[in-house]
């Protein structure tokens, strides 16, 4: 799992630090990544989660983050996704 954000590396450096998080940053400073997965809406990107599985096929994504409970909607949504 990874995290993306049009914010530069110094910035997503503090905040990752700051929340202490347990997966990396990507910086996307010129929007070209949020392009391609047509989350950019002008100086900003839309909180969008993709989820592929083991070989990279896109199983999951989802439009309705909430940062107060996603950590718990997407294990909820993965386990969904299991045969």
């Amino acid at each position: 799992m990874y995290g993306v954000s049009l914010d530069d590396v110094a910035t997503l450096a503090k905040f990752a630090q700051d929340h202490e998080l347990a997966f990396p940053l990507l910086s996307d400073p010129d929007g070209s990544a949020a392009d391609k997965y047509g989350v950019r809406r002008g100086r900003f990107a839309r909180r969008v989660t993709f989820g592929s599985d083991p070989k990279g096929v896109l199983r999951l994504i989802d439009e309705s983050v909430d940062v107060s409970t996603h950590g718990s909607d997407l294990a909820e949504k993965i386990y969904g996704l299991q045969i």
